[in-house]
């Protein structure tokens, strides 16, 4: 098993920066793909990025340019660092990992997922 725990959301406004965190405890060493994913209220859950074991990383249209992935190995935790941040980020961000070697944007890859942290966007 694989315990992701988020933490670093708030509230900012737009035009504004945060650093989500997601401390990986576990199997960790099994693990592959991991990912961050958010859920505005009435909408699905999407994907903003993934970062494969060998550093190799994906976005989503809506955060290119705007949003970095990254990992620290030693520590087993995974950031995204969100800036020029706009109302409509606003939502639930979730980070996930999955043992498969096949990563994607998609929620249904991946096996384990943290609570979420509200990330708000004032205008």
């Amino acid at each position: 098993q694989v315990q992701l725990v988020e933490s670093g959301g708030g509230s900012v406004q737009a035009g504004g920066s945060l650093r989500l965190s997601c401390a990986a405890s576990g199997y960790t060493y099994n693990i592959f793909c991991m990912g961050w994913f958010r859920q505005a209220p009435g909408k699905e859950r999407e994907g903003v990025a993934f970062i494969t074991r060998d550093g190799r990383s994906t976005y989503a249209d809506s955060v290119k340019g705007r949003f970095t992935i990254s990992k620290d190995n030693a520590k087993n935790t995974l950031y995204l660092q969100m800036t020029s941040l706009k109302p409509e980020d606003t939502a639930t961000y979730y980070c996930a990992a999955d043992p498969r070697n096949f990563c994607s944007l998609s929620v249904k890859m991946y096996n384990y997922w943290g609570q979420g942290t509200q990330v708000t966007v004032a205008s």
